[in-house]
């Protein structure tokens, strides 16, 4: 699964998930919620891009 990046510098990191939105681990990008968004600077999940 592909990490992802948000403009701001936060990775999604499917693997860890986002504790912190009640997201598990094991939850592709693609499979998130479509009202998640970063948890650090709180943009949408369209702003985000493959992380190198």
């Amino acid at each position: 699964m592909e990490k992802m990046e948000c403009p701001c510098g936060y990775i999604y990191d499917p693997e860890e998930g986002d504790a912190d939105s009640g997201i598990p681990g094991g939850t592709a990008f693609a499979d998130l919620p479509d009202d998640w968004v970063c948890p650090k600077c709180g943009a949408e999940k369209e702003y985000f891009y493959p992380a190198d």
